[in-house]
């Protein structure tokens, strides 16, 4: 008997952000570049550093049925350097989406994070490997392999949607994610986010007892006018 082939599609491969681009949002607090698109951008709280530290780099997307990993082990043969990859599994908690060894093979190829809304598992070697995992939490439960599921098409992450080429970071606060069109437009308002920043933590290292916030200072006005 001829076995069928799994169902996966693969969306095309679009063009990345450059290297200088991501660059740019490394070292940088996930409440900065939030700030910096308005106030919003994060996905879901629950999505939670599991190991390794902060990161950021270029959105490689894959969507998993629940409890299965087909999708997943694709998009890390698909994945390359500066890839974070984002696997979407709809918040399912039957099993772990993967462990310690695909993930050890994604950061062979120059995989710089991995963020998923189902859970994880090997907690203690993904400890010692190096690259932050981001999750729901963790299970010892193992997936199986027989899809369906996509690999780079348009998925929707921990209640944020995210395309493959979207900047993608994480820091203890969370993850966030930059759509493609916007990481210029987010660069630009990050620098004054930075020098807000910057100015504020110095008035109150001199001694200030309240910061100028505009929402405040409108409320007192309507108060005193009242």
């Amino acid at each position: 008997m001829i076995e069928e082939t799994p169902p996966l599609f693969f969306a095309p491969r679009g063009e990345k952000p450059s290297a200088k681009l991501i660059a740019r949002f490394r070292d940088v607090p996930t409440s900065f570049i939030v700030d910096a698109m308005g106030g919003a951008g994060a996905l879901d709280w629950r999505v939670r550093r599991i190991a390794g530290g902060a990161f950021a780099g270029v959105a490689l997307t894959c969507e998993c049925a629940g409890g299965d990993n087909l999708a997943f082990i694709a998009a890390v043969a698909e994945s390359e350097g500066d890839d974070v990859l984002v696997a979407a599994t709809g918040g399912s908690t039957s099993a772990a989406l993967t462990g310690d060894l695909l993930l050890h093979v994604a950061r062979n190829r120059g995989v710089v994070g991995f963020v998923t809304d189902g859970l994880v598992r090997d907690a203690a070697d993904l400890e010692a490997l190096a690259l932050p995992v981001y999750a729901m939490g963790v299970s010892p439960n193992s997936p199986s392999r027989r899809g369906p599921g996509t690999v780079r098409a348009d998925i929707v992450c921990g209640g944020r949607a995210v395309r493959s080429g979207d900047v993608i970071a994480g820091d203890r606060d969370g993850v966030v994610v930059v759509p493609r069109a916007k990481i210029e437009e987010t660069l630009a308002a990050l620098e004054g986010v930075k020098k807000a920043e910057a100015e504020m933590l110095e008035r109150v290292r001199n001694g200030a007892r309240e910061l100028p916030l505009p929402g405040v200072a409108r409320a007192r006005k309507r108060r005193r006018r009242g």
